[in-house]
């Protein structure tokens, strides 16, 4: 089984277990209460926050977990402020690690990680002289496979002062969007 087929099974399965704590959470009243959700979360101390993060560079370095559902559920775990600082801090090491691995891997490493089709659709933009300011609408735009294109930054010719400038603009825009829809639901 080679990685891509991995990683998709991994993907769908974590999507499926996600859903199914998401469903469960609703029907005992964890996301409908903030009180009893912030004493979920406390429940694991300080270290809440943390694991939070880490999941956070995981979903970007091995998209499994929809990165807009794990957007959400920690500004809906910690608060707005909290799930933004957060959100921000994983995200952003997540998509500097991926740029790096790009760099170091190639496409061969992208194509193992996200379908042919979608990587070939996207990759037409990497030789355009207006890429930087493509990859920042995708980083800024909610929705879009940020994820990928972080990755393709990483074979593109910008440099990691340019790509992580415009990670740490446009990501915070993102997150708060999330963080916007998360309140007025």
């Amino acid at each position: 089984m080679n990685l891509r087929k991995l990683f998709k099974i991994i993907t769908i399965i974590t999507t499926i277990l996600l859903t199914l704590i998401i469903i469960y959470f609703l029907h005992t009243g964890i996301f409908s209460n903030q009180t009893r959700l912030m004493n979920y979360i406390n429940s694991f101390g300080m270290y809440g926050g943390i694991v939070f993060i880490l999941l956070q560079i995981i979903q970007v370095v091995f998209p499994v977990i929809p990165g807009g559902m794990s957007c959400l559920i920690g500004v809906l775990c910690f608060g707005p402020i909290f799930g933004f600082i957060f959100n921000y801090i994983g995200l952003t090491i997540g998509s500097i690690l991926a740029y790096l691995l790009a760099k170091v891997y190639g496409i061969s490493l992208i194509r193992k990680l996200f379908s042919p089709n979608t990587v070939d659709k996207y990759l037409k933009y990497i030789n355009t002289p207006k890429f930087n300011k493509i990859f920042f609408l995708f980083i800024l735009l909610p929705g879009l496979p940020d994820d990928l294109f972080c990755y393709i930054a990483g074979i593109s010719k910008m440099n990691l002062s340019t790509f992580s400038l415009i990670i740490l603009i446009a990501k915070p825009l993102t997150l708060i969007i999330y963080s916007l829809f998360v309140i007025l639901i």
